[in-house]
């Protein structure tokens, strides 16, 4: 008896320490401003649509990493704008620079192609995932 009674015990608490968990984690008063997932302010959920970059930030087969946005924009043409995750497909790296048409991960120099995405020299042997973005005069947001 004594057993079924300790089984309760620890089930009610376990649910208790769930709820309280969760209260600190934000609830659904909408007071989560403070919430640093790489979403506000980058036209994502917080509903300014602040853009990721200007146009005129990213140059002409090169790019610009974000990594706080999870995110690198390329010009891989005058005019084309590309955009993929920023997490090496390799080992989960932030990638570190865009030049000459290269992406380069900087822990195991992994390379991608700065208008595709895909693989130029390993260890990564996947492309990075492509991120919608949208151009619009020279803003560059998440589409």
């Amino acid at each position: 008896m004594s057993g079924v009674a300790r089984r309760t015990v620890v089930a009610a608490a376990g649910g208790a320490g769930l709820t309280a968990a969760l209260a600190a984690c934000g609830g659904s008063d909408g007071g989560d401003k403070n919430v640093t997932d790489g979403t506000q302010g980058a036209g994502g959920t917080s509903g300014d649509n602040a853009p990721l970059a200007m146009t005129g930030d990213i140059p002409v087969g090169g790019g610009k990493v974000l990594a706080d946005k999870g995110v690198v924009i390329t010009q891989p043409k005058a005019g084309e704008f590309k955009a993929f995750s920023s997490r090496c497909t390799h080992q989960g790296c932030s990638v570190g620079s865009v030049a000459d048409g290269v992406i380069v991960c900087p822990c195991h120099q992994s390379h991608f192609d700065a208008s595709d995405g895909s693989v130029k020299q390993g260890p990564a042997t996947q492309p990075l995932e492509p991120t919608p973005i949208e151009v619009t005069g020279k803003a560059i947001r998440l589409g």
